[in-house]
């Protein structure tokens, strides 16, 4: 039902809303190019032939590295530049260097702004002359032509004119290419290996957390401790509160470290990077936190349950009932106190407070929600919730206290706080659904090894249907529902197209989206006030 709703109002989003560019726009790459011509006029000859009735135009991607740093510098002084104007009675004298000469900042920082504003004009010039990728963003006159062009193979060689659909103009990762197939592929084998050597080395802090847990191991590691450890209250604290604290210190690191690594897979847009990311931290925290915890101390060294996988629901029922009072600590120190800090967001506060000393700026940057931190966090609540309700039902009340603090404060950090950078159209919600599949199957599975356990033959006996009937149950969902979150259909496409056909708006719309996906380091920029020459690039947009 809910992926029902959820799909019906991803369809009703695309109705309501105006032409946006990326429903007419794809992303070439690999694109084929002879001696004698170049990026651009291979993609205009190609889909001039092959798409002439939808065709529309477009643009060329360009290697722009090093325009976007001398743009980074270029704005960073030119914000200097207007806090020292708008405070006049302020100091602005300074000595440059150990014996250099007194200068006036205004005037050197003026200086300095024209000079790079004059070398980012050069270095357009030359990128836009020959730092060309073999990749372009191709837009159609139609949403229907784009999906047809998106949808089926343009060449006999698969690996020649690969196509994807264009994001949001402002959701393009622009440093994102590895334009070459072979090269995409590469990267995505490397970041696999990456992930999986990040989830063994986590293994190392999980154990020392377990191993807190544990005040009998803890007093053989740490025999000194032994005094300490027979108070009450410190014992309760070594063991309950001071492994959850270690294991969320290790795991603030995860989040970024995946953003990084989905950022040089190839992904085009910062959507797909989040998404993806999402993807790894959820994977990760499941393997580390919940199996890794699980089948600590001495069910990890025997490797050979993952060589009988017969076995693994008798050891899952042994040892995951064991670490229940660990995980309902985990939900109070991590779940409470995450979402209390999301509400009060004292870290980023600290952070803009420093940085806004430090780069003397008044100016805020409004956040956006990191959903690759937030999204698996919430997942992994939902598969305790559902592995450990009937082994320990103490922890529904934590985790019912969690989601509705969750649920109403990340509905005012939506309204007053975020404001998101790109639209997801419902875009994560196969991966809550996936989730969700995945701890019913879990759950079964412990479910049956308890009984079995237990020697309740027939209870465990017509346990056996339920992941059967949970997995078709996802199969049938994966043909009726997870379609539409992947490509719009064409009775929605072509009713769309038809409906704005006779609007008089769709001709401003065409001549905007001719140059909707221009890269920004390659638009005429102008921060100095000092010459009138600045304001004119050297070259004209149409070169661009």
């Amino acid at each position: 039902m809910e992926y029902k709703y959820i799909s019906s109002e991803r369809i009703a989003y695309f109705y309501s809303s105006k032409p946006q560019p990326h429903q007419f726009t794809i992303l070439v790459r690999g694109i084929p190019v002879s001696v004698c011509s170049s990026v651009s006029e291979s993609v205009e000859t190609f889909f001039t032939e092959f798409h002439p009735t939808t065709y529309l135009s477009h643009m060329v991607v360009h290697r722009t590295s090093k325009l976007r740093n001398l743009i980074n510098e270029a704005k960073t002084l030119s914000k200097r530049l207007l806090h020292l104007q708008s405070e006049p009675s302020q100091h602005t004298y300074r000595h440059i260097g150990l014996f250099g000469q007194r200068v006036d900042l205004v005037d050197h920082y003026g200086k300095k702004l024209v000079d790079i504003e004059q070398s980012v004009r050069l270095e357009q010039s030359n990128v836009s002359l020959a730092e060309e990728t073999r990749a372009a963003f191709v837009s159609f006159k139609s949403r229907y032509g784009a999906a047809i062009a998106f949808h089926l193979p343009q060449s006999t060689n698969p690996t020649q004119w690969v196509t994807e659909q264009a994001p949001e103009p402002d959701d393009v990762y622009w440093p994102f290419f590895s334009s070459s197939f072979m090269r995409t592929w590469i990267s995505k084998l490397v970041v696999i290996v990456a992930c999986i050597l990040l989830t063994i080395l986590f293994l190392i802090p999980v154990v020392v957390v377990q191993g807190l847990t544990n005040l009998s191991q803890l007093e053989t590691w740490l025999p000194f401790l032994k005094s300490i450890l027979t108070i009450t209250f410190f014992g309760q604290v070594i063991t309950g509160y001071l492994p959850n604290l270690i294991l969320q210190l290790f795991l603030k690191i995860v989040p970024p470290i995946m953003e990084f690594l989905s950022s040089i897979q190839g992904y085009i847009s910062h959507s797909d990077i989040e998404k993806s990311a999402c993807k790894k931290v959820l994977w990760f925290t499941i393997w580390n936190i919940f199996f890794a915890t699980v089948f600590s101390g001495s069910v990890l060294s025997k490797v050979s349950i993952f060589l009988e996988p017969k076995n693994i629901p008798a050891k899952l029922a042994v040892a995951v009932p064991a670490q229940a009072s660990f995980f309902i600590a985990y939900v109070v120190t991590s779940g409470w106190t995450s979402i209390s800090s999301e509400l009060f967001r004292i870290i980023p506060l600290i952070f803009s407070l420093v940085t806004r000393c430090c780069k003397n700026t008044d100016e805020l940057e409004v956040p956006s929600l990191p959903y690759h931190r937030d999204i698996p966090k919430i997942l992994f609540f939902g598969l305790l919730g559902i592995t450990y309700f009937f082994l320990a039902p103490l922890i529904l009340p934590f985790l019912l206290a969690y989601l509705c603090l969750a649920y109403i404060i990340f509905s005012n950090q939506f309204i007053n706080v975020y404001m998101p950078k790109y639209e997801t159209a419902g875009k994560f919600w196969p991966i809550v659904h996936n989730s969700m599949i995945f701890s019913l199957v879990l759950m079964h599975a412990i479910a049956i090894g308890i009984f079995t356990l237990k020697k309740l033959s027939i209870a465990s006996t017509l346990l056996f249907p339920l992941p059967v009937l949970t997995l078709l149950f996802n199969a049938y969902c994966r043909k009726r529902f997870l379609p539409i979150f992947i490509a719009y259909p064409a009775e929605v496409l072509i009713k769309k197209d038809k409906e704005e056909a006779s609007v008089p708006a769709m001709a401003e719309f065409y001549d905007k989206l001719v140059t909707a996906y221009r890269d920004p380091a390659l638009m005429p920029i102008q921060y100095s006030v000092n010459s009138e020459s600045l304001n004119r690039p050297l070259m004209s947009s149409a070169d661009f």
